[in-house]
């Protein structure tokens, strides 16, 4: 007892607290006098301290191995470092503790699974917590509310909704009673996803409960609604609040209305609801006055912008990036990109920093211009910065470069994110294709839509459109074929100007039934339509010959000719002294179809 004493007031010192061997030598000691309690405890002293100098791998591994000699590893001392791992962030150095520690004969509680649970969930590593919570249940561990609310928040905020709800439900099998915040958690995952239908029926369920729920369970249910476009919906349950003894609209509800109006263009509202705010007492904070200034910059009404700019230095509420966010956009997209300049140059001025939505604005508008090498000294400033660029930054540029037939600089940016690690979207890869048809380059756009797969990206109508209108320009036309083929099959249609450019090409190399079959894919409105511009076109080359064969398709099909389809072709006959072929199309279309 005297040593222990000892050796509590000696660690009080720096040049003691970190020196291993009085930790071990004591440690030991203590073992060999079957004071096993005493000995676990300098051993947990020793995992504290060590942590706070990064030596907590080399504390945890001392711990262990004082397994071998004589100390009795046990599941309170398992819960405590893993505890002390999880508070650190290091769920790698937690996992290898908590396999150690089973192979010596450690039999872990719920707490330790709940311990590693809360770990991965602190760093977002949605699938490892999917893992411990299955093995969680697998031996019939329950979790308790808080526990489960961060769990499903995780899911939720994931995009794993379903995967929530699952969790969810298990937990009540189990004999978990949820509560108010539980239920909160997963309405507010369901309207984010646009579920509101969903989040009433969970709203219902715990009414009948008898759970009531509360302001902010109506708040999520009314943000949901505002995004989801039913404003009249979410004002309705917005005055039932209002109405309440129970439950009044804080400043989160009334943010989220304001946000709904502001959506809607309806700034007279929005207004309306911040004095409303005021007269109830309630503060509007921050992003009360940002998503405010945001609508008012949308409709171009930057004076009450600046006004409420104002408003929020008068009150002392710091003016953030965000805030600047909303009127560097509203300036940009209204054309007053010169008034952008000097605000940005303000805010640099007023401390604040730009941030990736900063930049994004001013890269968009700057390639919405053809102005790229602006476009590229706003991404280096950016990279100097240290703020990473997106995949969709690196979409907007490539895009930009594509657009001018700059290939080189394309592929350039698109290689460099993907040193970035960034995974390319299917616009990214559609833009590429389009760059390099127009480029006259259809093989290499080829290569790049065989590569989508690799990112697990899934061509649209515009980029089959693209390439086929690449190959057609290239005379590649089994290779178009092919494509459209594919395109059809998987039920993607087809635009006008691909069905047309592909039935064209083929109808300039006279293979016309070719042409006959691609278009009898469509329905009959369609191929109307596509014929009808087909035949004008085919006139327009002289191609009168093949403009019959396709006009008498058309009669067949439709007696309701089209006069400007006529006049043209029959325009080109007298042209090309075809006044035989005039004949037969007059004959027929007195006739009527067959």
């Amino acid at each position: 007892m005297v040593a222990l004493s000892f050796f509590y007031w000696a660690i009080g010192f720096h040049k003691f607290r970190y020196f291993l061997r009085f930790y071990i030598v004591l440690a030991s000691s203590l073992i060999e006098n079957d004071n096993l309690e005493r000995a676990e405890e300098v051993m947990r002293c020793l995992v504290k301290n060590f942590c706070e100098i990064g030596r907590l791998k080399e504390a945890v591994g001392i711990f262990i191995e004082m397994g071998n000699q004589g100390l009795v590893l046990n599941t309170w001392g398992l819960n405590f470092v893993l505890g002390v791992c999880v508070e650190m962030g290091m769920t790698g150095v937690a996992e290898k503790v908590f396999d150690e520690m089973c192979q010596r004969g450690v039999v872990p509680n719920v707490g330790s699974f709940k311990l590693m649970v809360i770990g991965y969930c602190r760093i977002g590593e949605v699938r490892e917590v999917d893992r411990w919570v299955c093995g969680m249940l697998e031996r019939g561990f329950r979790v308790d509310n808080a526990t489960c609310t961060m769990v499903v928040r995780l899911f939720c905020d994931k995009g794993l909704v379903n995967r929530g709800l699952w969790f969810f439900g298990k937990m009540v099998e189990m004999g978990l009673s949820p509560n108010v915040i539980n239920y909160t958690c997963l309405i507010n995952g369901l309207c984010k996803r646009g579920s509101i239908k969903q989040g009433f029926e969970m709203l219902e369920e715990m009414v009948r409960k008898g759970l009531k729920p509360n302001v902010y369970t109506h708040t999520v249910m009314i943000d949901g609604m505002c995004k989801k476009g039913w404003i009249d919906k979410a004002f309705r349950l917005f005055l039932k609040l209002v109405r309440s003894d129970n439950y009044k609209p804080n400043v989160l509800t009334y943010t989220s209305m304001i946000n709904g109006y502001c959506k809607e263009e309806k700034m007279n509202r929005a207004d309306m609801l911040l004095g409303k705010m005021l007269e109830q007492g309630l503060v509007p904070n921050t992003h009360t006055y940002t998503t405010l200034i945001d609508g008012h910059c949308k409709v171009g009404n930057f004076n009450r912008a600046y006004e409420l700019m104002d408003t929020m230095g008068k009150a002392g509420l710091p003016l953030n990036i965000c805030t600047y966010n909303a009127l560097f956009d509203g300036l940009c997209k209204k054309g007053r990109v010169q008034e952008a300049y000097e605000l940005l140059e303000s805010c640099f001025g007023c401390g604040l920093s730009a941030d990736i939505f900063t930049y994004t604005i001013f890269i968009s508008y700057s390639c919405n211009c053809e102005d790229t090498m602006l476009a590229l000294v706003f991404l280096n400033k950016m990279l100097k910065d240290g703020i990473p660029p997106d995949i969709h930054i690196y979409t907007t540029l490539i895009a930009a470069f594509c657009r001018q037939t700059r290939m080189k600089e394309s592929k350039r940016l698109f290689d460099d994110a993907l040193k970035l690690g960034l995974v390319p979207t299917s616009k990214t890869y559609t833009s590429m294709i389009c760059g390099y048809c127009r480029d006259n380059k259809a093989d290499i756009a080829m290569k790049y839509f065989q590569r989508m797969t690799e990112h697990g990206c899934t061509p649209d109508s515009i980029t089959y459109c693209a390439l086929i209108s690449g190959l057609c320009k290239e005379s590649k036309m089994e290779a178009a074929r092919a494509l459209y083929d594919a395109m059809t099959d998987k039920g993607i249609s087809p635009c006008e100007v691909t069905r047309l450019t592909l039935a064209y090409e083929y109808c300039k190399i006279s293979e016309s039934l070719t042409a006959m079959i691609i278009l009898e894919k469509l329905d009959k409105k369609l191929w109307i339509r596509t014929v009808n511009t087909l035949i004008r076109k085919l006139c327009n080359d002289k191609k009168v010959d093949i403009a019959a064969v396709f006009f008498h398709k058309l009669i067949d099909k439709d007696h309701n000719i089209d006069r400007v389809s006529l006049a043209a072709f029959m325009t080109a006959c007298y042209e090309s002294n075809k006044y035989e072929l005039v004949s037969d199309v007059s004959e027929r279309i007195l006739k009527g179809p067959n």
